[in-house]
């Protein structure tokens, strides 16, 4: 093989390496939240490695799908780079935001967000079901939410530290990336509006919250993507 190969073969692999690497960058910087750099706090940096290791996640499939390149440990290794960008980097995110304002036990309560997205990522990988849509909440959505979740308490909504309020959300995030409730997919297959109307409204609408309310926009773009998927998902799912 030669060597311009060789690099095409393992372009996928490679942005899913970024995805990691973003990940633990996040770990990093999350353990850290009181701290700044070039005027920015460092959960706010944690928030954007895992943005970006989003981004990678989405171009990784997409790559591959483009060079037509499929490593025979991509698959895995996308699910490892995962657990790392949308389980524990998040749930590092929640702690160290919470550490020191909220009861001991209640800090160590988003360590249910790895355990759960560990699970989801195992029963993706086995379901040959979810090849237009998701049964369940995919992990990136649940990362997103989460910074949503801390930028939102960051910026002053501290009853979200309660303990009615953080532990349901943790049960039902979690609950939802387990289940077998159908949800959207951004994949498109053709471009047109009306085939296309659910993924569409539900990009609009997203840009829309995150414009108006920035970093707290991820989370009730979220709730949103969950209201869409409820609303259109399940229609969809029964076209195919």
């Amino acid at each position: 093989m030669s060597i311009l190969k060789t690099i095409r073969h393992n372009i996928p692999n490679g942005i899913t390496c970024l995805n990691v690497l973003c990940g633990t960058i996040a770990i990093l910087v999350a353990a850290h939240p009181h701290l700044s750099y070039m005027g920015m706090m460092s959960w706010k940096w944690a928030s954007l490695f895992i943005v970006l290791a989003a981004v990678a996640d989405f171009f990784d499939g997409f790559a591959a799908r483009m060079l037509h390149e499929h490593h025979p440990i991509g698959a895995d290794l996308d699910s490892l780079s995962d657990q790392v960008s949308f389980g524990v980097a998040p749930a590092v995110l929640m702690a160290f935001n919470l550490w020191g304002n909220v009861p001991l036990w209640l800090a160590f309560a988003p360590a249910i967000i790895p355990v759960a997205t560990a699970l989801r990522l195992a029963k993706f990988n086995v379901d040959t079901r979810q090849t237009t849509g998701f049964l369940g909440m995919p992990v990136p959505a649940n990362a997103v939410f989460w910074i949503g979740y801390v930028a939102s308490y960051q910026d002053g909504a501290y009853w979200l530290s309660e303990p009615w309020v953080l532990l349901p959300a943790l049960l039902f995030v979690s609950w939802l990336m387990v289940s077998e409730v159908p949800m959207l997919s951004l994949k498109f297959k053709t471009w047109g509006f009306k085939s296309n109307l659910a993924r569409y409204l539900l990009i609009i609408g997203s840009v829309i919250l995150l414009v108006c309310f920035q970093l707290r926009g991820m989370l009730w773009a979220i709730v949103f993507y969950v209201v869409m998927s409820l609303l259109f998902a399940r229609r969809q799912s029964s076209t195919h």
